[in-house]
């Protein structure tokens, strides 16, 4: 018998029964999950295609949607500002970053809500004034704190908290090196950090902001207790009207899935775009350790 060639040792792939009997257990739950719910007659799946484009709801979608932008945009520009004062030398700055972020992590955003909508109990009028002398402008508190300016406010102070933390950490994985290199150049610090830091951290948080934003738009809910109609709020004013309570929710569940939907696919689009063009990295551990595919040999002996 001749000594094997390597050409004719052929990889066979170990099979892993763990894995594919799991495998079988997960799509047969998943089956009998769908089966029961295209059968079951108590979801009234007719009166849910009724209601999936009712004026109603999708006006509701539409506030949902305006709600999520707005807080996202307004709690990511003071997220920025906050965690630049974070990393500021100013003890002041530092302090009262630290404060804000303080307290809106560890206030709920329902609690928020109900408190910035009877902000008029606290304050009767809002004013803007020289510190100390006389008032320059007066408003009523009632009439500035709509239940739409409430969830505002209070869904965008929420995110800016989070949003800081995430962009400071983005913004401290930034190499010093290139900070260094940057004052060399003869770069002052604002244009290192809007021309070099930035740029670099976005890449860094978009995943955490991706998330953020889909729980942004599931936090939008809350604000059905101020009967502000979003997509929930309205869909319980169908159901209080006509008792369809379990097909009506259907309706609210299917839109909050498509719009988480069309989010991921946004995040995974715009993390696609800022990779392009940069350097590949090292997999994680946890993707090296499950993409793994360990072989044994299968040797072929020629005579």
């Amino acid at each position: 018998m001749s000594r094997p060639d390597i050409h004719d040792v052929t990889p066979v792939p170990v099979r892993r029964y763990g894995q594919q009997f799991g495998a079988v257990v997960l799509i047969v739950f998943a089956l009998l999950f769908a089966q029961n719910l295209a059968t079951n007659q108590n979801i009234q799946w007719p009166v849910v295609a009724q209601y999936m484009f009712a004026p109603s709801i999708l006006s509701g979608l539409g506030m949902t949607i305006l709600l999520t932008v707005l807080a996202m945009v307004i709690g990511l520009s003071i997220g920025v500002v906050l965690a630049i004062m974070r990393l500021s030398d100013s003890r002041v700055f530092q302090g009262a970053a630290w404060a804000w972020i303080w307290f809106f992590r560890g206030v709920p955003p329902l609690v928020q809500l109900i408190f910035w909508y009877n902000l008029a109990l606290l304050y009767p009028d809002l004013s803007i004034g020289i510190p100390f002398g006389p008032k320059l402008f007066i408003w009523d508190t009632n009439a500035v704190i709509t239940p739409f300016s409430a969830a505002i406010l209070g869904l965008a102070f929420t995110e800016a908290a989070y949003a800081a933390e995430m962009i400071r950490a983005g913004i401290q994985a930034v190499s010093g090196g290139q900070v260094e290199a940057s004052a060399t150049l003869g770069m002052s610090r604002s244009q290192t950090l809007r021309r070099i830091v930035l740029p670099q951290a976005l890449r860094i948080v978009i995943p955490p902001i991706g998330n953020d934003t889909i729980s942004m738009l599931k936090f939008t809910s809350l604000v059905s207790v101020l009967a502000l109609p979003d997509l929930l709020f309205s869909a319980q004013m169908v159901y209080a009207r006509t008792y369809q309570t379990i097909p009506l929710l259907m309706v609210a569940t299917i839109w909050y899935l498509v719009l988480t939907t069309v989010l991921t696919f946004a995040e995974h689009a715009i993390e696609h775009r800022l990779s392009e063009g940069s350097p590949p990295s090292k997999r994680s551990f946890q993707k090296r350790l499950f993409d793994m595919r360990p072989f044994r040999r299968q040797k072929e002996f020629s005579a």
